[in-house]
């Protein structure tokens, strides 16, 4: 058994990282299996998730246009309804930022849009890997002159009005929390999550040192008796779960697995929904286990970004 403080790192790395390296980043902490990256692995890991349909792993990247356009053109865009995309009017057209898997499922319903085709003629040019499938050069619409697709970069998203910069600057974050802050953290519906598995790891396994992890309790001092009694809780629960994989699979044995385990989850969102997120978890009525991480999260952020 093993007892650690949580933790927290702003994921500001993978903003500049190749696409296919990030998403293989964050897509490989469900399996903790962080040790299988190499310099080639990147693009045959996203291609294998995007076949297989896990879609959430390609929630895990953005990318914003600005998009210079007849008004004709945004209502025609705004006509279809696209879903988990952050889009402002602007003086020429239209701001987009979305995530790759919106990116996919837009064009996959309403590829006759002149302005989805043209977004992703221009994001297969960049990223073909992450759209084998889905888009056909060879078979999609024309590109419209009239319709002027400008793909931003990270310096230029930066360089946005505040408002518009807290809604379309996306910032990763990975936390080494208890499973009870996970519980709360995924109820901010606007963010993108990806979590541990305990389903797929088995903490018996030498990499996860032949024992469980868990996050040191806020509630209790640690020579008090509730820390004694919480401490012995989960070493008894660490051996029935080691009994429990000798016969059993690892999405079984993990049912006898309380709030206190460890587990890495990376949550992907806006600035806009960060403030939300630091507005409701930082507060005196906050749980303790949240506030401990997010208060201390909230002042790095805002050293970093002055928007919040």
């Amino acid at each position: 058994m093993r007892v650690i403080d949580p933790s927290f790192e702003i994921q500001e790395a993978l903003d500049t990282a190749p696409m296919a390296e990030r998403l293989e980043a964050c897509g490989r902490i469900c399996y903790k299996s962080e040790d299988k990256i190499t310099p080639e692995s990147a693009v045959p890991f996203v291609q294998k998730i995007a076949a297989h349909g896990h879609n959430s792993v390609l929630e895990m990247a953005v990318a914003t246009f600005r998009v210079n356009c007849h008004p004709d053109h945004v209502l025609e865009f705004y006509a279809c309804q696209p879903k988990y995309f952050i889009t402002d009017r602007i003086d020429t057209g239209i701001m987009i930022t979305g995530s790759i898997r919106a990116f996919r499922e837009i064009y996959v319903k309403y590829s006759d849009n002149q302005v989805v085709n043209d977004l992703m003629v221009e994001l297969h040019k960049r990223y073909p890997y992450l759209f084998e499938g889905v888009f056909d050069p060879d078979i999609a619409m024309e590109t419209d002159t009239s319709v002027g697709i400008e793909k931003l970069s990270l310096e230029e998203v930066e360089d946005l009005p505040s408002e518009l910069l807290a809604r379309h600057r996306y910032v990763g974050v990975k936390f080494i929390v208890n499973r009870a802050v996970t519980h709360e953290l995924v109820r901010h519906r606007p963010c993108s999550f990806l979590q541990e598995s305990q389903r797929y790891c088995r903490y018996s396994q030498e990499q996860f040192g032949n024992e469980v992890t868990f996050v040191k309790p806020v509630f209790f001092e640690e020579d008090s008796n509730e820390y004694q009694l919480w401490q012995q809780a989960m070493e008894d629960t660490e051996k029935l779960y080691m009994k429990l994989l000798e016969t059993s699979t690892a999405q079984a044995a993990r049912t006898v697995l309380p709030n206190s385990c460890k587990t890495e989850i990376i949550t992907y969102c806006n600035l806009e929904e960060w403030r939300h997120i630091f507005m409701l978890r930082t507060s005196p009525a906050a749980e303790p286990s949240m506030r401990e991480i997010m208060i201390p999260l909230e002042q790095e952020m805002k050293k970093r970004f002055a928007v919040l």
